[in-house]
């Protein structure tokens, strides 16, 4: 169902810090659709982003910034600062203030239509093939993985000394004369409350909201291990757990780390998709042709495009002609013939010749820009999966709380074990039936599997669909560019006597040499990997939409499709038979003529990957 929001809309994204957590970002998304004026709410977990959709009417950026600050959410690291101007996207302030300090953007979104739970927004400032939030996202992973390894490394000596240790093989004493619990307590405090600690503040602000999630199992089990060991060593006498709490929290850092890294790492997919587009642009202005910064360009600019360039912008040709790889867009391997009046697309590549284009569309406007949003929209959104494990989630924290609580009841009331043993028990069941890969496993499969299908050209219009693709059986396609090489290479020679097939190759390639058709390339590219000698030829004429007439080492060839033959009056006789068959196998096939005679056939295809 798409939601519609009110026509006074402002969208607020804020990127969020201290957030680690499936479970955390469903409960956060709860808690700010109740702050007032909010009207819908959605967390990007693949950028660690959330999205307000909120009536300017009833509150204001400002306010609802202070108010996720005051959670310990909003994130003021340098690394997602903002920076400048995307190319057709001015920065638009909301109630005239600047965010840029707190690596905030606000912006009015007039009535953005809503797929599921994603906000389509506004794109940031920032220059093309830049996130403003990649770093953000960046220094979370590294920061998780700076508390793995040196969690690791002090978790390692504990376990060493520890009962575990002692049934592998390792002494039973620490050294330096220190005891089980001392040793444990020097190592595995750094281990609890630094290492841990993203688990054990996530935990701390679920209870001040009421709630419970997963890093509430986690930090339970971590803290009743390490207090009571830290009581066995300094109050009374008893059997100590600091590898305990040491292996739970390196453990948990190593899968968030690993959970984080696939969830941040498909953000790439996104960054390979803006860098299609170049930082410049030639533009004639005032007569002049000038490079300027791709967001200055407008619509109605000039734009010059030489060989070799891509295309910054959508727009239609206007002068000039070349061939454009537009296979980024359309899955077609060979390039596209422009000539005045035919569209070209932004982040295309022109091929050897030289043109001229008006733009149509800039910035957010551009079929490219489209594009990007398209996949971030995909993989901001919520299957019905993600929504049911959020909710299953949600409940089944308790059941894994009240499971420990039993637990320890039981041995320790019923059971007779005593206390140590019923903790054991008790901090074991709460670790085993946590949910937390429930809430891990869910979102990275699916922000990881559009990032992946992006990366190799298959873009989901949102994580519903993703899903939907476990029904499927079958799979029609109707571009052969996506399932080839991608690019067009000479499959067949079939010359007539006396012509040998590398005789047939050097003549069709010699022809070709100064032609900048793809199927030219193809042929000259085929003769260069054969090792067959290509020279220029003495003279040469393209005629399009039938081929090419040149002079060969005083010979005349011909090298194109069967009205190029009529037009020469060469008799085709038998060839026409395997030009028809090789067409019949999806071929492109050519006529090659020698001095008035027929000589053979070359044909050119994508091949099948």
């Amino acid at each position: 169902m798409e939601h519609r929001a009110h026509p006074t809309t402002a969208v607020l994204e804020v990127a969020l810090r201290n957030c680690h957590d499936g479970s955390e970002y469903a409960d956060l998304e709860r808690q700010f659709a109740r702050l007032e004026g909010v009207q819908q709410v959605h967390l990007d977990r693949t950028r660690g982003v959330a999205h307000l959709a909120y009536d300017p009417a009833v509150t204001s950026a400002q306010r609802l910034e202070a108010e996720i600050e005051q959670r310990g959410y909003a994130c003021d690291c340098a690394d997602c600062a903002p920076s400048e101007a995307q190319p057709g996207h001015p920065s638009v302030g909301s109630e005239g203030h600047d965010h840029a300090h707190h690596g905030h953007a606000a912006r009015p979104a007039p009535a953005p239509a809503h797929d599921h739970a994603a906000v389509r927004h506004q794109e940031h400032a920032g220059h093309e093939g830049h996130d403003e939030h990649a770093g953000h996202g960046a220094a979370m992973v590294n920061d998780m993985l700076r508390r793995f390894l040196i969690s690791l490394a002090l978790t390692i000596p504990v376990v060493i000394f520890s009962p575990i240790g002692g049934a592998l093989g390792f002494p039973d004493m620490p050294p330096f004369g220190l005891s089980m619990g001392l040793w444990g307590f020097l190592l595995a405090t750094p281990v609890v409350w630094w290492g841990g600690w993203p688990f054990i503040s996530a935990a701390w602000r679920a209870l001040l909201r009421g709630e419970a999630n997963m890093m509430t199992l986690i930090a339970t089990g971590i803290l009743v291990s390490y207090t009571y060991s830290l009581g066995a060593t300094f109050l009374f006498e008893g059997e100590v757990f600091f590898e305990a709490a040491a292996m739970l929290t390196t453990f948990s850092l190593a899968g968030h780390w690993l959970e984080m890294r696939a969830r941040f790492a498909t953000g790439r997919a996104v960054e390979a998709l803006l860098k299609l587009a170049p930082a410049t642009a030639r533009v004639r202005r005032n007569g002049q042709e000038v490079e300027v910064a791709l967001e200055q360009v407008v619509v109605g600019d000039e734009v010059v495009v030489r060989p070799g360039d891509r295309v910054p912008v959508d727009g239609v040709v206007i002068s000039g002609q070349s061939y454009v790889d537009e296979s980024m867009i359309t899955g077609e391997p060979i390039p596209a013939a422009k000539t005045p009046g035919a569209k070209v697309v932004g982040g295309t590549v022109n091929q050897t010749g030289a043109f001229t284009f008006k733009a149509t569309a800039v910035g957010a406007d551009t079929a490219l820009s489209r594009i990007v949003q398209m996949v971030r929209n995909a993989q901001a959104s919520k299957a019905p999966a993600q929504r049911l494990a959020d909710l299953a989630g949600k409940y089944l924290v308790f059941i894994a709380l009240g499971s420990g609580v039993l637990t320890f009841l039981f041995w320790y009331f019923l059971g007779a074990q005593g206390l140590v043993f019923a903790l054991t028990v008790a901090v074991s069941a709460v670790v085993i039936a946590c949910p937390d890969a429930l809430a891990l496993a869910t979102p990275t499969a699916i922000t990881v599997g559009v990032g992946v299908a992006a990366r190799e050209g298959v873009l989901f219009k949102n994580a519903t669909a993703l899903e939907a693709t476990a029904a499927i059986d079958t799979v029609v396609f109707d571009k052969t560019g996506t399932l080839t090489e991608g690019k067009p290479a000479v499959t067949d020679l079939e010359p007539i006597a006396p012509f040998t097939p590398e005789e047939l190759l050097a003549l069709a390639a010699s022809a070709d040499q100064p032609s900048q058709h793809p199927l030219a390339e193809a042929i000259v590219r085929a003769a260069e990997e054969r090792g067959v000698g290509v020279q220029p030829p003495d003279a040469f004429d393209s005629v399009p939409g039938h081929g090419v007439v040149a002079q060969v080492k005083g010979r005349t060839v011909l090298i194109g499709n069967r009205r190029l033959m009529d037009r020469e009056g060469v008799e085709v006789g038998q060839l026409e038979e395997r030009v028809s068959r090789l067409a019949a196998e999806g071929k492109t096939a050519m006529y090659v003529a020698v001095d008035g005679q027929p000589a053979g056939v070359v044909a050119v295809a994508d091949v099948v990957r």
